[in-house]
């Protein structure tokens, strides 16, 4: 009985949302582990967690940040955010500017600082928002003028009278228990974001019915027009939020170097947010969507990084890995593909059939 039971378990999880996403980073710990045979252990370390398992689940807040956001992006139209990254940079300058560099003398309350940095991130969410809902412009032609903009408003945002493009440096000290350690507490700040952040959203789709409209809007905004919901708000609503997740992510980033680099903050973080919500199991073509996925895809890409340095890859050659990672997840996807393991699934269980007969 039990053996039947664990079996039908086995089977409802390889044919769930989740069995991709679970399976491919299985892969990467046993991979990391073979790699790092110390890959498991954690220890304190001047007061602090230390260890690989440690270090993957904070490098990886931010992604996970982006892929949450990036997720009901994807869900409603049908198209992705490539700003993103862009969007961090600027969040996180205006953050630094206005709490204060080292080059001039403003100064701000650091929680009105970071509400206007938030409150940045929203506002070019909304204006991808406009265009993608309101102008019907395809999401990745409405994305890409951030995508090459985004950075330049960062640095005219460091600039002063002397330069342009600066990098500007916090002088506050708490401002870098965000993207590091609170005093006393040994569990890295961006661990507490993430999980606050994730709550949260989770719990704005199960309490409302967001989930509904957005997947409903996603399949067919059309049909979803008919049956009363506001399919341009609903995509709005999702590039805004987006918008939010990268200011978040920005938040984190700048704290972690204690500055605001326009050029290095949140670069190519766009192509692995993607790379998350399809490594999730989640379709790029809109619909329903999985949100527990795309932060296991957002570990898994942080694990395959790791992995990838382990063996002595370098960040320039970073890409092409996970190019591979892209092609297999499109493979797998591809109608062709699940067309073929159905027939082959298919084949098998006629065999079985017929050895049953004999």
């Amino acid at each position: 009985m039990a053996k039947t039971d664990f079996k039908t378990f086995a089977k409802k999880i390889m044919r769930s949302q989740l069995a991709l996403p679970i399976t491919a980073l299985i892969i990467m710990l046993i991979v990391n582990v073979i790699i790092t045979p110390t890959f498991f252990k954690v220890s304190i370390q001047n007061g602090v967690l230390y260890g690989f398992i440690i270090d993957i689940l904070n490098r990886s807040c931010e992604l996970i940040i982006l892929a949450v956001g990036m997720t009901l992006v994807v869900a409603s139209s049908r198209g992705t955010d490539i700003s993103v990254g862009a969007v961090m940079a600027v969040s996180g300058a205006i953050i630094v500017r206005l709490l204060g560099s080292s080059y001039d003398g403003y100064a701000m309350a650091p929680a009105l600082a970071i509400i206007c940095g938030l409150l940045g991130g929203m506002a070019c969410g909304a204006f991808n928002g406009l265009l993608v809902a309101k102008l019907n412009i395809q999401p990745m032609v409405a994305t890409l003028i951030l995508f090459t903009a985004g950075r330049g408003i960062a640095q005219l945002i460091s600039s002063n009278e002397n330069a342009t493009g600066i990098i500007l440096y916090v002088r506050m000290e708490s401002f870098k228990a965000i993207g590091g350690f609170i005093p006393g507490c040994p569990i890295p700040t961006p661990i507490f974001i993430v999980i606050v952040f994730v709550l949260l959203t989770q719990l704005l789709l199960k309490k409302t019915a967001l989930s509904t409209y957005v997947q409903t809007v996603g399949i067919n905004p059309k049909a979803g027009r008919l049956v009363g919901i506001n399919s341009t708000l609903i995509m709005f609503f999702c590039y805004v939020f987006c918008g939010l997740s990268a200011g978040v992510s920005g938040l984190i980033a700048s704290s972690r170097i204690y500055s605001s680099d326009a050029n290095n903050i949140g670069l190519n973080m766009e192509m692995d947010a993607i790379l998350a919500v399809a490594l999730g199991g989640n379709s790029l073509g809109g619909g329903k969507f999985n949100m527990a996925g795309s932060i296991i895809g957002a570990i898994t890409i942080q694990c395959l990084t790791t992995s990838l340095y382990a063996i002595g890859v370098s960040a320039d050659q970073l890409p092409v890995y996970k190019a591979i990672v892209v092609i297999l997840i499109v493979l797998f996807q591809s109608p062709a593909f699940k067309k073929w393991y159905a027939q082959l699934k298919l084949k098998r269980e006629e065999a079985k059939k017929g050895v049953v007969a004999k």
